[in-house]
């Protein structure tokens, strides 16, 4: 029987989730589901330095608003806790020991101050300081040093980390799923520092050991690890481990197409770069996108379906997605394309769920209404009816992007117009404009069945008689009604405010414009 798929999303809570960062996540819980396997979040929080309150409640609310819950985590124990690495500080030393017995990492002592003299000496001469095979035996450590001195030098407190001691001359035949095979010179390699005297673990070891106890069978992370995948094989094998599979990620690129997508371009183009809000950077949830938008042009960043199909379900993309139709090279970002999913998807909600959340959009923004329809008729000076505001989103959906598209499209049906588009009234209010008007109201004060058709039908009918142009009639009407040349069918917007409404409007136009 094939083993359980196990994945984990592992970000550090040193700040805001990146888009990016959600983007692995949801590759890993499409990778998971779509073979009945686990996601699983840990918390990786051994930099103490960087911690920043908030940071991971911030990513499990992201992923909860994104729709991609863990199935394994903080505060969802399943027998492979804990989740947050600052918790399992007690697990790591005795691994780096073991490597150090087996000869497969050594004891350092070079102080800060020294390496940074060696780097600057390097520097000089125009080449790269590294710490490898090349000059370990000369530099401060347990393999310059004897038994006896190394021992003396660890009993009596001093600093040290221990850096595990890459193999030299050896080639190293690397998988990776999305990249195929790599090859690695091990002579190219630097002894990366795995723990240091505190007690803390850096993240290689940290990382190593917890996918094994957590039994992780794929690693699916950004191409920004691709660096440490050499280490990483290095450190299983040393372990005698089975190493997971790994795939690493394509970044998402800037709109312009060169460099790695980051806060900054946002800030300078106007869109998000965080799922929610932190702090003074407002993120996709509070500036209007639906979680399935924002999940949707996410999986097409950097991953093909292989079809023309740009519209994908949670379900849909969990059925289709592979790690072998995930890109090499890096997923442009298109602002305009993340507003175009939005639109999609605001325009599949029915006009109910819309309706609700248009409200809530009026009264979180304090949205003065001052009248709403009322069941008799009219309007009058109350909360917005929810049939009422149905009708209206009904009739402005379409040419909406966002819910806070809706108050520009469609204030004219709840406020009536106090100023009119001076381009309009130059271009539509002519001399006998007045005179055409007041004519109008008075037809209008005739029809009892204010329905949209029956207005259309009247007014229509006494054009025809009066043997008048539409443009004489129409613009102007919609120009004293809506405020402006904006707006769906005229007649719709009438029916709608109603008969009281509508005569109420003719007659301040009149007033105003003459």
């Amino acid at each position: 029987m094939p083993e359980k798929v196990r994945v984990r999303f592992a970000p550090s809570p040193t700040g805001p989730l990146h888009i990016g960062g959600v983007r692995t996540a949801l590759f890993n819980y499409l990778f998971a589901k779509k073979n009945g396997g686990d996601f699983i979040l840990r918390i990786e929080d051994t930099d103490q330095n960087r911690y920043v309150e908030g940071a991971e409640e911030y990513i499990i609310n992201s992923l909860n608003w994104c729709g991609i819950p863990f199935d394994e985590g903080p505060g969802k124990e399943k027998g492979f806790g804990p989740y947050r690495q600052s918790e399992r500080k007690h697990l790591y030393s005795q691994y780096a020991d073991e490597l150090v017995q087996q000869g497969k990492a050594y004891y350092a002592f070079d102080t800060p101050e020294r390496l940074d003299f060696h780097r600057k000496d390097h520097e000089a001469k125009g080449k790269t300081f590294i710490y490898n095979w090349h000059n370990r035996l000369k530099l401060d450590n347990s393999l310059s040093l004897n038994e006896q001195e190394t021992q003396k030098r660890l009993d009596s407190g001093e600093e040290y980390v221990i850096r595990f001691k890459t193999p030299q001359d050896e080639k190293l035949v690397l998988t990776d799923l999305v990249r195929g095979k790599i090859e690695i010179d091990t002579n190219t390699l630097d002894d990366k520092v795995l723990f240091k005297s505190d007690g803390m673990p850096t993240y290689h070891l940290a990382n190593i050991v917890d996918d094994h106890l957590m039994e992780i069978t794929h690693v699916i992370r950004g191409e920004e690890w691709l660096p440490s995948l050499a280490l990483h094989q290095q450190l299983y094998d040393a372990f005698g481990w089975r190493a997971p599979k790994f795939a690493h990620l394509p970044l998402i690129m800037k709109p312009v197409g060169k460099g790695k997508l980051s806060k900054r371009d946002g800030e300078k183009m106007g869109f998000p770069v965080f799922p929610l809000s932190w702090k003074d950077s407002v993120g996709y949830r509070e500036a209007g996108y639906f979680p399935e938008a924002v999940v949707n042009f996410l999986a097409l960043l950097g991953w093909n379906p292989g079809t023309e199909q740009e519209i994908f379900s949670l379900q849909e993309l969990t059925q289709s997605f592979t790690l072998e139709r995930v890109n090499k090279s890096g997923a442009r970002f298109d602002p305009d394309k993340t507003k175009w999913y939005n639109q999609h998807y605001l325009q599949e909600k029915s006009n109910e769920e819309l309706a609700g959340l248009f409200v809530k959009y009026m009264e979180n923004h304090s949205v003065d209404t001052e009248r709403s329809r009322s069941d008799e008729g009219g309007l009058d000076s109350a909360r917005p009816d929810s049939s009422y505001v149905e009708k209206v989103v009904s009739l402005i959906k379409e040419r909406a992007a966002f819910v806070s598209d809706f108050w520009d499209l469609s204030d004219y049906f709840f406020v009536a117009p106090e100023t009119y588009d001076e381009k309009a009234v130059k271009k539509q209010w002519k001399e006998d404009t007045p005179t055409v008007m007041t004519e109008l109201l008075t037809v209008l004060q005739n029809i009892d069945d204010f329905a949209s058709e029956t207005v259309e039908n009247t007014v229509k009918e006494w054009i025809a008689n009066k043997e008048l142009s539409f443009g004489k009639v129409m613009p102007p009407l919609r120009l004293i009604i809506v405020g402006a040349m904006k707006g769906p069918h005229l007649f719709d917007i009438m029916a709608l405010i109603g008969k009281e409404e509508t005569l109420g409007r003719l007659e301040r136009a009149l007033e105003v414009l003459e």
